[in-house]
């Protein structure tokens, strides 16, 4: 095809057509647009050639690519922009995190409109002026030298904000030299990790159930993985004294998936247990920054400085692809961790970090923050509300902060026919099965809602509904008249786990 640029109407865009192929013209165009979405060839914000050069391109009426255009944005695929002309919506496709997931996610977005799995935040939230105002701010002040090989473990002032920062919300303890400035929370997990392996410790313990990723480190470095369970209180605090690790990961301020905080006396016999078997603490912090029933809580790093490592980023309050992220480490572990962080990359980038120096120090970041409050937190009304109605048998938890909730499936439902049910209503969400590593599982799906639309969380919930019927609503309703339902609790001799 001609590129459509030379009439400087838009960018080249390489588009198949078959005259006898299957299908209307209409139908080829919007198919394959929608498959160049998916297959990541057209990411979030790519700009498309106009409707005029794309039909001169193609040969083929204007109303052709009009009509292809205007049913892409209705199914939310693309957007117009004044002054850009039609582009990728930013919810139009996902990329994977891993090259290995690519033709699996492909294939389950051909049929997944909504995407509910837990991600990204609404990265359309991103405070752009006030990020343009701090960087230009950055340019104008910093010195020639500054722009050189910085520390490897993170400049001054940024450690130095970041410290005053976390002590005053979270209460953390800490100076600047403990803190490790890292390119987000999994590059800090994995440092932790290969300092702790190093020193010795080969046995580390996770929550049952806890976020994938944590498993990932520990196998690629060999560790010996404990499942602890988690009950109404977080993590089980004597069971994971009845194991020979001698390092846990924890989620004390919402827990992953589940969604529980902590309770003060097991974050006190956490670190009890620490220090009884010189161990250590792994805190993240992942997301306890959008807290919306209950006012903020403390950090159990505060408790014992010098057992706990608590690994935090801006992912989800600014942008994953800023790329930065923090470890405040206990002392007598923050040396290895600056090597080790400076051997992975020998550090993170400089103008960045200066710029989130300086939008914390403004008060720019805080007011970002509760902006974002407000923004997440009408998402999760809005979604919670819906699944009161529209799926009544299952029950929502572990939503009073996050971006994601805890849908409890009924015990006799099976998980993987749900999603697999879900899917081909055209909802992405995602199982807990694998979350539980050796321990037996609860039936159950997480729900992200940080970058999904009100009207489109009502239309999940709705499709929800449609996925429970297709699995026999009858047959669960039954269930619940029996006293069956996933809200039964079990004797209260036995402990309550998640």
């Amino acid at each position: 095809m001609k590129p459509s640029s030379e009439d400087g109407t838009g960018p080249d865009l390489l588009l198949l057509l078959a005259p006898t192929g299957r299908g209307t013209l209409r139908r080829q165009l919007r198919e394959s647009i929608r498959d160049a979405i998916r297959g990541g060839r057209l990411p979030s914000g790519s700009r498309l050639p106009s409707s005029r050069a794309l039909a001169a391109d193609l040969g083929v009426s204007r109303g052709v690519v009009v009509d292809a255009y205007a049913q892409l944005s209705a199914e939310g695929f693309l957007s117009g922009r004044k002054g850009s002309g039609t582009v990728v919506a930013e919810t139009g496709g996902y990329l994977p995190k891993h090259a290995s997931d690519v033709l699996a996610t492909v294939e389950r977005h051909r049929t997944s409109e909504i995407d509910l799995r837990p991600g990204p935040p609404d990265l359309r939230t991103f405070p752009r002026t006030a990020w343009a105002k701090v960087t230009r701010d950055v340019l104008r002040s910093i010195a020639d030298a500054d722009l050189g090989y910085a520390s490897p473990w993170g400049v001054e002032i940024l450690r130095e904000q970041l410290s005053a920062y976390l002590a005053r919300v979270r209460g953390v303890m800490s100076e600047p030299a403990d803190l490790v400035i890292v390119t987000g929370a999994t590059q800090g997990m994995t440092l932790l990790v290969r300092t702790l392996y190093a020193a010795g410790v080969g046995d580390i313990a996770v929550e049952a159930p806890s976020n994938p990723v944590q498993r990932q480190v520990l196998t690629r470095y060999g560790v010996r993985i404990w499942d602890v369970p988690v009950d109404r209180e977080g993590l089980d605090v004597d069971v994971l004294a009845d194991t020979p690790a001698r390092a846990v990961i924890v989620t004390p301020g919402h827990q992953y998936p589940c969604g529980m905080v902590m309770s003060p006396a097991r974050r006190s016999a956490l670190t009890r247990w620490a220090d009884r078997v010189d161990g250590w603490v792994i805190e993240d912090d992942y997301d306890t920054v959008f807290r919306y029933d209950k006012m903020q809580v403390g950090a159990v790093q505060a408790l014992s400085p010098a057992r706990v490592a608590l690994v935090g980023s801006v992912s989800k309050s600014l942008a994953p692809g800023l790329r930065l992220g923090w470890v405040v480490c206990p002392p007598n572990l923050v040396s290895d961790l600056r090597m080790a962080k400076r051997d992975d990359d020998f550090g993170s980038a400089v103008l960045e970090q200066h710029a989130l120096a300086r939008l914390i120090d403004t008060g720019e970041y805080d007011r970002h923050v509760r902006r974002l409050r407000k923004h997440y937190r009408k998402r999760r009304d809005t979604l919670v509300t819906a699944l009161e109605r529209e799926v009544p048998d299952a029950v929502a938890e572990g939503y009073a902060a996050g971006l994601h909730l805890l849908l409890r499936l009924p015990a006799e439902v099976i998980e993987e026919q749900y999603v697999a049910a879900a899917e081909t209503q055209g909802v992405a969400v995602l199982g807990t099965a694998a979350m539980y590593g050796t321990l037996p599982p609860r039936p159950g799906i997480v729900i992200g809602y940080g970058r999904t639309s009100p009207t489109m969380l009502e239309e999940a919930a709705r499709r929800l509904a449609a996925a429970a019927a297709a699995m026999g609503q009858e047959q669960r309703a039954r269930s619940v008249r029996d006293g069956q339902a996933i809200a039964r609790r079990r004797p209260s001799t036995a402990v309550d786990y998640f």
